[in-house]
């Protein structure tokens, strides 16, 4: 037997105005977007990644320039990694809790070299890093569907920003 003619309008209806699970909801409230769920997962890799690289540079830099801007790459991203951390979390996005794969064989590559050779890779790292991670968080800030996210990206920029220049001032 076939379901009648209203019943299957009102389930029409209904379905019409169900939100969609998983999607992102006009007003940036708690559902999730695919962008800002990228956006954490990359964030969140990219700034554990920084903070590994520059903690090898701790041990392996030869520059004591290199050594200081490290110190600032781990204090600064570590700080950024928590907030980011907080805000994903309390709106029901997981952070990365590691660098990626790809990123850990960089830095398994990274960790094998020291003195002017460790320099010049880390020094690279940094330029192209803070490059991904400035668009990333420009795109954010432009138009990620979470508010509190999409403000921390805008409120972030200028800091990575100003570590692109220093990186490449290096």
């Amino acid at each position: 037997m076939f379901p009648k003619k209203e019943m299957l309008v009102g389930l029409a209806i209904a379905a019409a105005f169900a939100a969609p699970v998983g999607m992102a909801q006009s007003d940036g409230s708690s559902m999730h977007s695919k962008q800002d769920a990228v956006f954490v997962a990359k964030a969140s890799s990219g700034g554990l990644t920084e903070v590994a690289a520059s903690k090898l540079a701790e041990a392996h830099a030869k520059s004591d320039d290199v050594k200081s801007f490290a110190n600032t790459m781990i204090a600064d991203h570590t700080k950024v990694g928590d907030e980011l951390a907080q805000t994903a979390q309390k709106d029901g996005y997981t952070p990365a809790t590691g660098p990626t794969s790809s990123q850990q064989a960089k830095l398994t590559k990274l960790g094998t070299l020291n003195g002017e050779a460790f320099d010049k890779a880390y020094k690279s790292m940094m330029v192209m890093d803070h490059q991904q991670t400035a668009t990333l968080f420009k795109k954010e800030a432009a138009s990620g569907k979470n508010s509190d996210l999409k403000s921390f990206a805008s409120e972030t920029l200028p800091t990575l920003e100003n570590h692109l220049a220093m990186a490449t001032k290096l």
